[in-house]
């Protein structure tokens, strides 16, 4: 019954999440933790007459570690590329460079066979595709973006110019996207974010997972500068100053969760999508149009957010208001 049930969920990757096409090449990007779940979707992919390829790496240390040489340049040559990994490679050069050379792109960080089975992954993507598409377009065209929250959440920053994303996990050429997770969202202009972050429902990176205790971030001049909470925060802040870079505390994304069927569990692509939600992603923001390459990429994830574009509220708590 697992298998048949993965198998279900490596037909949504195959026929709705990237429509494999027979003879298209189909380059599936997994590590050694992730082999059964990269399987599953090459027998799919095979089945629909793709040319599949299976490269395996070695885990990768951290969020955002660039893959292997070989890794990236097979990425830049193949039509459709699956990456079921145990650490995020979605904010690294591989994947801009090969959506730019015209590779449908989905990522599957952290993904295991519930994942697979249930959640996120069971809900009606091209019936959330419009929302996510206006919401995305509603961040794109504002200046300033205002985010609050019932947890304590006060953050303002400058976007105007920087464009819109919508990851509602179907790709067309030159796309990539993550599933389940269904957001919106953008990146600050560097130098911009000013206020304090509140981070009440999960930080799913370094094996925190779901947060026990707010981690509060004071924000000054489009970075991080203090850290406080209990175990989670101290295990952010380790982690931040062990990279040796500033940039590891950039604001680099707002991103809002717009997915039904996803559940607050600790897994980072259930998380990120959960409606009701919204994140600050600090770190690398280059992949999602903003300029920065740091040494990881972290999501902050807050409940029922109230975000305001241009002075007009677009999300209030638990739903869009476009």
């Amino acid at each position: 019954m697992k298998d048949l049930l993965m198998l279900k969920g490596a037909k949504t990757l195959v026929d709705v999440a990237t429509k494999v096409q027979t003879g298209e090449q189909v380059l599936i990007v997994t590590d050694y933790a992730k082999t059964d779940i990269a399987k599953a979707v090459a027998s799919v992919a095979c089945d629909r007459g793709g040319e599949v390829m299976v490269m395996s790496m070695k885990p990768r240390k951290r969020a955002g570690e660039e893959p292997p040489a070989a890794v990236a340049a097979a990425m830049k040559k193949a039509d459709v590329v699956i990456v079921p990994v145990s650490y995020s490679i979605t904010h690294t050069h591989a994947v801009k460079d090969a959506a730019a050379a015209g590779a449908r792109i989905i990522v599957m960080t952290d993904f295991t066979p519930e994942v697979m089975m249930h959640g996120g992954i069971e809900a009606n993507f091209d019936q959330i595709k419009p929302t996510c598409i206006a919401v995305a377009k509603a961040l794109e065209d504002a200046n300033e973006i205002h985010v609050t929250s019932p947890g304590g959440t006060d953050l303002t920053f400058k976007t105007g110019g920087r464009r819109g994303n919508a990851l509602y996990c179907v790709v067309e050429k030159g796309q990539f996207s993550t599933i389940p997770t269904i957001e919106a969202n953008t990146t600050p202009i560097e130098g911009t974010a000013e206020g304090v972050i509140v981070c009440d429902a999960s930080i799913p990176y370094l094996g925190i997972g779901l947060v026990d205790e707010p981690v509060i971030c004071k924000v000054e001049k489009g970075f991080i500068t203090d850290i406080k909470g209990g175990r989670a925060a101290e295990i952010l802040k380790k982690d931040l100053a062990s990279h040796g870079d500033k940039n590891s505390y950039n604001i680099a994304e707002l991103g809002i969760g717009l997915n039904p069927k996803c559940r607050m569990c600790g897994i980072m692509l259930e998380d990120e999508g959960v409606l009701g939600t919204c994140h600050i992603g600090i770190g690398t923001s280059l992949t999602l149009g903003g300029v920065t390459k740091a040494p990881c990429h972290y999501d902050l994830i807050m409940w029922h957010p109230t975000i305001v574009a241009d002075g007009k509220v677009i999300f209030d708590k638990d739903k869009p208001l476009i």
